[in-house]
Order: C-alpha cells, then sequence, then structure tokens
C-alpha cells in the first residue's frame, strides 16, 4: 500500500530496528515503547487488520509472533510477554510484544521517546538471542 508507513519499512524506504525476520514477517522496535523491548510484529505482505487478514497470514502472525516473544522472554528475564492488537495506530496488522511482569506494564500513556542509538543498543541485544 502506498502511504503505509509499515509497507515502507519492508520496502526498506523507512529505516526501522529490526530484530527478527523471515520471508513472510518482520519484527522492529517501536519508536515510541512503553518498556524496554517493546517490538512489533508484521506480515510483509499489506493486511489491513487481524479481520481483513486471510487465516493463514493471520495464523502466521501469531505462529511468528510466538517466537519471538520467547526471545523477550528469555533476553528480558520477564514472566511473560504481553501480545496486543490495538489496531488503531496504523492500518496494517501488527502485534505489539512487551515483556512484562504484570498489567501495570502494559499501559500506553507511558510511551516514551528513545534516542536511535539506545533502540540499536536493544536491537542488538534482542536479536543476538535469535
Amino acid at each position: 500500500m502506498e502511504n503505509c508507513i509499515f509497507c515502507k519499512i519492508v520496502a526498506g524506504e523507512i529505516p526501522c530496528f529490526k530484530v527478527w525476520e523471515d520471508d513472510r514477517f518482520v519484527a522492529f522496535l517501536t519508536i515510541r515503547p512503553i518498556r524496554e523491548g517493546h517490538t512489533l510484529l508484521i506480515p510483509k505482505a499489506h493486511v489491513e487488520d487481524v479481520i481483513s487478514g486471510d487465516n493463514e497470514t493471520i495464523a502466521g502472525t501469531f505462529v511468528a509472533a510466538k517466537h519471538v516473544a520467547e526471545v523477550l522472554k528469555q533476553t528480558y528475564g520477564t514472566p511473560r510477554v504481553a501480545m496486543l492488537v490495538v489496531g488503531l495506530e496504523v492500518p496494517h496488522l501488527h502485534v505489539h510484544l512487551v515483556p512484562t511482569s504484570g498489567m501495570n506494564d502494559v499501559d500506553f500513556s507511558r510511551v516514551t521517546d528513545v534516542s536511535p542509538d539506545s533502540l540499536a543498543a536493544v536491537a542488538k541485544k534482542i536479536s543476538g538471542g535469535m
């Protein structure tokens, strides 16, 4: 899709801090995390939301998200990784993966701006576990 920021990331037109990818999906750090390690997992093909996608893409998205979540859990030593499909920010299916110790860790009012250097260090930390 021409104006989709996530499609532009997939096409390499906009840089990102990638932590994992395969031929169908990519995971990268959000530039406005609610906690360190807050990662977005998207299908490379444009799918507007979880309702519009075909079953294979939706299932594949969650299998890929599970893989990335397992690495986040190991990397951060948290008991859980929250998986959220909010579907409001960008019209491209994406799963928020947030290393968490409890519900208070998943608060979108606590987003922070993080420097590119900090994001690069976090991406290196996570992708080292892949």
